[in-house]
């Protein structure tokens, strides 16, 4: 009797998602805004990405067992509602909303998902709709889908889900057990966002430029330690600040932000343009030691005897993309391995849903070792985009692909690569990348100039053969999906220059043959020829655009960027007057 369980995010009206297993196995997993062509797909169902999950499977909806979602109802008679209550006070519409009506919101996504799979074919009355607490799917996404059997510490950090913000748990023989949860406003998270809007940015992407930004600031500068506290077992968010709603907010052209103008009474003006000058550099590295001092403590006093115990971490969420705060966590002697959910975000949640869901019938689901789960398409698809491109490209099919784009790659051009399945999740490993040669200098700007039109001081990451692996990275850890930084060795950072941000780390992708036979290859081509076995990798899209899906997107971005080559499979499309050919 197999078991087929669809899982579907986008309660909290951004990252709509699709995930499906069958039987234990991850078929698909893809984000809409791939398919819609829109960053983060805000106020939309995962329509085309579950299309798209059953058509990989061969399936119908009538095949389908379980549809899981990531929101659940909470109750009146526990703590969340009420904590978010009084904590808003100052906000007393809202504060009674939760307490009177606080699941209207999800009342109106399961309403809306019933719409989404009616409009797919499902009979509603044959298919079970099955609600998982949001931080139960992200804490799913990161135990389950680790394949660790030893009893594991879980820790979940993100902006909200229902209520909770942060979530402390263990999982055991397949058991996710909750230990404690932190709620909304008291949110690491919602902190962050608030200031990453501060600092100029957009919540949900922003974050990653902070991240950024922080190791060319000072943080000894700044005292944040006002914005927030863990004390006796709480975190408390300081709400004159940030994470703020209603009246509360500072606005600025009729739009609201998270944080107050108390901030900027405190800090000065709200960032603006594309310099990171001071003090803002000083801002946000304190605002980054806030957030690893916070998450460590918290992190220590809830699971650090499970941590002691077994070595073993899963960690998903939002914040759990903080590269930086996960090298601190490996560099832990008590941490053995830390595994982290690569799609941390709400995307995730459709996995993590579906797994819980899976496992709760009965049938454990296997490791994620890889993100290759979209759509792929043959050299016909390619070819028959090309023919349709208004562009009129110029197209040749090869025969040696890695050896081909390894020398145009050391000759300094930046290529855009498009092989196998798309990534789910919002790294590109090496299905979906712009990809250049990292001991060629400036290499870093050319794509930032070309095509990505990117703030000079974000880094640029590495991927590498395992064999490349421990000569390079200072510290030996599975790394197959960029979730971590590593300090380079010395000799490194003059042999790859490109990769290597500003700290002297880099967030590396440490390959293995088996899941992308053909990136691996293009590594050990370039390792051929230039002594290294690592590529520059970025992901294939344009600031503020979805990553490329499919073969027309990527014409679409080449045709919109400066980038002279893409090979598409076996398909090289070259602009006009380029070098090397």
């Amino acid at each position: 009797m197999g078991l087929t369980v669809l899982g579907l995010s986008g309660a909290l009206s951004h990252d709509p998602s699709a995930a499906l297993y069958i039987d234990g196995k991850l078929i698909a997993a893809v984000e809409e805004e791939r398919f819609v062509r829109d960053k983060h797909a805000k106020n939309r169902m995962p329509y085309e990405s579950a299309k798209f999950c059953l058509e990989q499977a061969g399936i119908t909806p009538a095949d389908v067992d379980i549809v899981a979602i990531p929101f659940a109802p909470i109750s009146i008679f526990e703590k969340a509602r009420w904590h978010y209550a009084k904590r808003y006070w100052y906000a007393p519409d809202r504060s009674l909303d939760a307490i009177l009506m606080g699941n209207r919101r999800y009342h109106r996504y399961r309403k809306r998902i019933q719409w989404c799979l009616q409009q797919l074919g499902f009979d509603l009355k044959k298919v079970k709709l099955e609600s998982v607490e949001h931080h139960l799917a992200h804490a799913s996404s990161a135990y389950h889908c680790s394949g660790f059997q030893d009893k594991t510490a879980i820790l979940g950090i993100d902006g909200k889900g229902e209520y909770a913000t942060t979530f402390f748990g263990y999982g055991e023989n397949g058991q996710i057990h909750k230990i404690k949860e932190f709620y909304d406003p008291d949110s690491l998270g919602g902190l962050y966002g608030a200031l990453t809007e501060y600092l100029g940015f957009e919540m949900l992407d922003g974050e990653f430029k902070v991240m950024g930004m922080a190791p060319y600031g000072d943080a000894a500068k700044y005292d944040f330690s006002r914005l927030a506290k863990f004390e006796n077992g709480e975190l408390i968010i300081n709400t004159d600040y940030a994470n703020v709603i209603g009246f509360r907010r500072y606005k600025e052209k009729g739009k609201g932000y998270y944080f107050s103008p108390k901030l900027i009474e405190w800090l000065g003006p709200k960032r603006e343009g594309d310099i990171a000058d001071d003090p803002y550099i000083h801002y946000a590295a304190s605002m980054q030691a806030l957030f690893e001092k916070l998450a460590l403590e918290m992190m220590d006093y809830y699971l650090g005897d499970i941590i002691r115990e077994t070595g073993k971490i899963a960690f998903a969420g939002g914040c759990a993309l903080n590269v930086k705060l996960n090298q601190k966590i490996i560099a832990r002697p008590e941490v053995k391995e830390l595994f982290v959910q690569p799609a941390s975000g709400d995307a995730g949640t459709a996995v993590g849903a579906a797994a819980y869901i899976s496992v709760k019938n009965g049938v454990p689901v296997e490791k994620m070792e890889h993100v290759y789960l979209g759509p792929s398409y043959s050299n016909e698809d390619v070819i028959a985009a090309c023919a349709r491109h208004p562009s009129k490209p110029q197209w040749q099919k090869i025969d040696d692909v890695p050896e081909r784009i390894a020398r145009i790659m050391v000759e300094g051009n930046p290529v855009a690569w498009f092989q196998g399945r798309m990534e789910f999740g919002p790294r590109a490993l090496g299905g979906r990348s712009i990809i250049g040669c990292p001991s060629v200098k400036g290499v870093a700007d050319r794509i930032n100039e070309q095509i990505k039109f990117r703030e000079r001081w974000r880094p640029f990451c590495p991927s590498m053969l395992d064999t490349v692996a421990p000569k390079m990275l200072k510290v030996d850890h599975p790394s197959p999906f960029m979730t971590f930084t590593f300090e380079v060795n010395e000799e490194w950072k003059d042999r790859v220059p490109e990769v290597v941000h500003e700290d002297g780390t880099s967030r590396a992708q440490v390959l293995e043959r088996r899941h992308n036979p053909r990136w691996y290859d293009l590594m050990v081509e370039l390792e051929k020829l230039t002594g290294n076995g690592v590529s520059l990798n970025t992901s294939l899209n344009r600031r503020g655009e979805p990553m490329v899906c499919s073969p027309t997107d990527a014409l679409n971005m080449f045709y919109g960027s400066d980038l002279q080559y893409l090979i598409m499979e076996d398909v090289l499309v070259v602009k006009e007057g380029a070098r090397g050919l």
